[in-house]
């Protein structure tokens, strides 16, 4: 049996969609991901980016389970001493709701030049509307 690796110019990219209305953050996160790094294909190569494009929709009704969101806090530091800045699940959900997905799955690919280009395949928005209608995504619910 011969191992076949994909060079960069031969991947194939789809464009899912996913609603993330009632779903648990952790949970969807890691589909995301799969997706995003190409592991949900069987011509998946570590070492080449073969991940398709992720559209998520309705990021606002994300749920987390437990008492996580009131507790769980984003630490941000500037790099000065005392400016260290906590701010908490509900303040992003208000705000900035697409930044709690985006941060989930980018803990969740790998620590290395890919990721950046992976990340970029993820689209999200906190309502409904999107402007991808036109590559017609594939529905992943």
């Amino acid at each position: 049996m011969k191992t076949t690796l994909v060079k960069p110019e031969e991947v194939k990219r789809k464009w899912y969609i996913v609603d993330a209305t009632d779903k648990i953050l952790g949970r969807l996160s890691v589909e995301i991901a799969d997706i995003l790094r190409g592991k949900n294909k069987p011509t998946y190569t570590p070492h080449v980016d073969t991940g398709d494009y992720v559209v998520v929709i309705n990021a606002d009704k994300i749920l987390l389970t437990g008492k996580k969101e009131e507790q769980k806090k984003y630490m941000f530091y500037t790099g000065y001493m005392g400016n260290e800045h906590y701010k908490s699940v509900s303040d992003f959900r208000e705000n900035k709701p697409a930044f709690i997905i985006e941060h989930s799955v980018k803990g969740m690919l790998p620590k290395n030049k890919l990721a950046y280009s992976m990340i970029k395949k993820l689209k999200i928005y906190a309502g409904s509307d999107h402007p991808h209608s036109a590559q017609d995504p594939i529905s992943l619910n």
